[in-house]
């Protein structure tokens, strides 16, 4: 009997657990089905899910649905923009749900969600995302929706709330956001049991005032669903450490909602001021001493709508409090703050903030500071005074900053300012009171690039139009530096992220570039090697005039440098920058922009009595524009117009990217072609040129480049009375393609050559032609080819020889012709030369020239 009921119950149980596994396939298309109705009857909105699916066994007894990837974008005027984006909607309600026909509601009884994204955003016309419910003008038919709700629990994971209004230029973030309650929604009344999370941030008009503030909440609200009324009835919250306790409500009525809370911290003791700051600055508050009290109370009571705000009160103080972290050697003592946030008629711009005092000490230093603000909605006005001395180095012995190394310094404040918010924005500077001064002395910070900035002095004072930079004495790596200038617009840069403007004056005696160059951030384990890319900054609006008489930049050092830099739209502009460098001086025109993501360059640079060695070996740009020119002795003359990009890290050249003009003149130049495979072998190719002998003062070329190609325009080289003709292109890669045509008299082509002149009379020899030799060049700079037309020479050469020889033969016979007719002179018994024997001979000694003139090593020249 026991075994057929075993039997009997695991048969049972067998078929249970197979109904559990198979009904979600049963039942899984309808309840999609159910849910997009239930979406798309309610919303005017493009809503889509990935998936659907149910299970039995996942929250047994009760069923659970499984919502996956849940989107609802907006239609106009926000098309496009997402309103909602859940990770992932869990449902559960009773199984016997699924068995309800298809006009029955189902009955939803617990969800929660993960990963939601919600964006509630408001145009600047007042108009919400958010409404989305279709308007339904028709009577209700009576029937029901395909999903009802029965609450009884709910719970969100890891939300992120944003909220934005366009015409109040407000913003809040509610992120990480960890909220459940439990409740029973079917009743009228209930007690709902909260518990909630989150780091809360919050923008007004591009200022912020809260930036990921943690908060935390506990609290069992009183709900009444008819009145629409929410009571906190047991709470505790947390504002980063500092508590609060509410009591009041919150109700929802026809134009709004009706505010009648009170707040205050539990305990008065000072340690709650420091729970206040986020626990990543504050430490551990555990062992800290504390002394005075510290509390925040408040209210709030009134209507909230579209033109009023309830009336509050918010009253922070502390009276002759302290605190002394254990760890630490120094303690902060006497501190003061009274401190009001009010509105007292429900007007938002009649809000106000009074900061009546906050005074500290640290040591014999103490520091006090002032403020109120009004008309905080319209056009805020801002009245403030900061007076005292703080000795930065006390800071991180009172209280635990962290940082890689102590700063060190006194800070001396004496200032007075008054202004108003509309002012700031379009500049009416003679609207503001500003007077005093603010000093800083022997100032240190190390970066986290262990590269320190010291200042010794700076010295800055504030007037209605401007704030002078009196002094700024500061050094940093190699570099030593002391501006002055003027600030035009301080409060705009500060308040409103407007541009700064200034105008400043820099001398230097040694202004290293590399010292405000940025490494990248090193991986764990790794040295910071790499650099950022440089960037020059989008808020600066300024000219800078600079001198300094050691410029370092790279393998460079640029001496007694000068000139305007003006820095607007992330663009820097060079006028009149000189420097002292090879020998000699350049001048620089033109600028560098670095806004789009490849940096531009655009420079205009005349070269003065410049060294050719140096320049053209050490400027690597120089170097492939003209790498024949580093074996040049001598000075030269040049302007350069070059274009292209910048490599983003060193701010160099990209050789491949430039293009340009190059107009030079040589000056006292002579040639080591020793140092030079292609003037080696040019010079061993050409017998008749010595080109240690080569002038070229006063030589002037011109020469254009693009695409990593160098185009020569054709000029003229004297050796000598031999005139060279020089001409073509080379690429950055080294390449060549020039044409070379030498102009050669012909006594300079040898012995042989003179042997032949000398049989000339001086009238025929002078009317010998210069004969053209043209050589071509190619290969590279390290092993060029070099190929002549050397048949054609000699052709040219025979020919005129020839024709010397004919002429006179000419000659001479027309003469004998002639004593002949006239029956004067002797018969002349010599055997004599026929033309064609003559002609022979020329054609052998013309080959015994060109032999000398091509021959691998050079002959004696005459």
């Amino acid at each position: 009997m026991v075994k057929k009921i075993l039997k009997i119950s695991g048969i049972v149980l067998l078929l249970l657990i197979a109904a559990l596994v198979a009904a979600p396939f049963l039942f899984e298309d309808t309840i999609k089905a159910k849910i997009a109705e239930a979406i798309n009857e309610k919303v005017d909105a493009k809503v889509s899910f990935a998936d659907a699916d149910l299970s039995l066994l996942r929250s047994f007894p009760q069923a659970s649905v499984n919502v996956e990837k849940l989107l609802i974008i907006n239609k106009a005027p926000f098309e496009g923009d997402t309103l909602v984006s859940m990770g992932e909607i869990n449902l559960k309600m009773s199984v016997k749900e699924l068995f309800k026909g298809k006009d029955e509601p189902m009955n939803i009884e617990a969800f929660s969600s993960k990963d939601a994204k919600i964006n509630i955003l408001f145009n600047k016309d007042g108009v919400g995302n958010f409404d989305i419910a279709l308007k339904d003008d028709q009577p209700s038919d009576g029937t029901s929706d395909p999903l009802s709700l029965k609450i009884q629990e709910y719970k969100f994971e890891n939300l992120r709330f944003t909220y934005f209004d366009e015409g109040s230029k407000i913003k809040m973030v509610v992120d990480s956001l960890n909220h459940s309650g439990t409740g029973d929604f079917t009743a009228s009344k209930l007690d709902l049991d909260t518990h909630s999370t989150a780091k809360v941030s919050l923008d007004m008009d591009k200022i912020n005032y809260m930036n990921k503030v943690a908060l935390t909440l506990d609290a069992v609200l009183g709900i009444d669903l008819e009145k629409s009324k929410y009571e906190f009835k047991q709470n505790k919250a947390l504002i980063n450490q500092l508590p609060l306790e509410f009591n009041g409500f919150i109700q929802l009525v026809e134009n709004g909602q009706q505010y009648d809370l009170t707040f205050k911290t539990p305990t008065s003791s000072f340690q709650n001021f420091l729970g206040l700051i986020p626990g990543a600055y504050a430490g551990s508050l555990d062992k800290v001493k504390t002394t005075g009290d510290f509390t925040v109370s408040g209210f709030a009571k009134g209507i909230y709508t579209d033109t009023t705000v309830p009336k509050f009160n918010i009253a922070i103080a502390s009276n002759n409090a302290s605190f002394q972290y254990p760890d630490l050697p120094k303690s902060v003592n006497n501190i003061v703050i009274d401190t009001k946030i009010v509105n007292e008629t429900g007007n938002l711009n009649d809000t106000y903030v009074n900061l009546d005092k906050l005074s500290f000490r640290i040591d014999q230093d103490v520091f006090n500071a002032k403020a109120n603000i009004r008309n905080v909605a319209e056009n805020a006005l801002v009245d403030a005074a900061l007076d005292g001395t703080i000795n930065l180095g006390n800071l991180s012995k009172a209280y635990p900053i962290k940082l890689d190394t102590p700063l060190s310094g006194i800070l001396v404040a004496d200032i007075d300012t008054k202004f108003d918010m509309k002012s700031v924005e379009t500049s009416q500077y003679q609207n503001m009171q500003n007077s005093g001064n603010l000093t800083l002395t022997g100032f240190k910070y190390v970066d986290e690039q262990s590269k320190a900035i010291n200042i010794n002095k700076a010295v800055v004072d504030f007037t209605n139009t401007k704030i002078d930079l009196k002094q700024l004495d500061a050094t940093t790596g190699k570099t030593d530096l002391k501006v002055s200038g003027t600030l035009e617009n301080f409060y705009g840069f500060m308040l409103k992220n407007q541009e700064l403007k200034g105008n400043f004056n820099l001398q230097s005696n040694q202004f290293a570039v590399s010292d405000f160059m940025t490494d990248a951030a090193p991986k764990a384990n790794e040295k910071a090697t790499n650099k950022e890319a440089v960037k020059i900054p989008a808020f600066l609006n300024c000219t800078l005039n600079a001198k300094a008489n050691k410029v370092l930049y790279d393998n460079l050092v640029l001496q007694d440098v000068s000139g305007k830099i003006i820095v607007k739209d992330q663009k820097a502009t060079l006028e009149n920058v000189k420097t002292a460098i090879f020998g000699g001086n350049i001048g620089v025109d033109g600028s560098v922009s670095t806004k789009e993501k490849v940096p531009r360059f655009d420079m205009n640079l005349k070269l003065n009595a410049v060294d050719i060695k140096q320049t053209f070996t050490q400027l690597e740009m120089m170097k492939n524009i003209a790498p024949i020119a580093g074996v040049i002795n001598g000075k030269l003359n040049s302007t350069v117009k070059v274009s292209g990009n910048l490599d983003a890290t060193e701010m160099t050249p990209d050789l491949n990217s430039i293009t340009g003009d190059l107009i030079g003149q040589l000056l006292s130049t002579t040639v080591n072609e020793k140092t030079s495979p292609l003037l080696t072998k040019l010079d061993d190719s050409m017998g008749f040129i010595d080109l240690q002998k080569l002038n070229l003062n006063d030589l002037k070329a011109a020469l254009t480049f693009q695409d990593g190609k160098v185009n020569v325009k054709p000029f003229d080289l004297k050796y000598q009375d031999i005139k060279v003709t020089v001409g073509g292109s080379h690429g950055f890669d080294q390449s060549m393609n020039y044409n070379l045509k030498f102009d050669v008299p012909a006594k300079y082509l040898g012995t042989e050559a003179n042997k032949l002149i000398a049989k000339l009379t001086p009238a025929e020899a002078n009317k010998l032609e210069n004969i053209p030799v043209n050589a071509v060049i190619g290969g590279n700079f390290s092993n060029p080819k070099i190929s002549t037309d050397m048949k054609q020479a000699m052709t040219n050469l025979t020919a005129q020889l020839v024709k010397q020889q004919k002429d006179k033969l000419v000659n001479q016979g027309t003469s004998a012709l002639g004593n002949i007719l006239s029956g004067g002179g002797k018969k002349d018994t010599t055997k004599t030369a026929t033309p064609t024997t003559k002609n022979e001979d020329v054609k052998q000694a013309a080959g015994q020239v060109l032999e000398g003139l091509f021959g691998k090593k050079k002959k004696q020249q005459q």
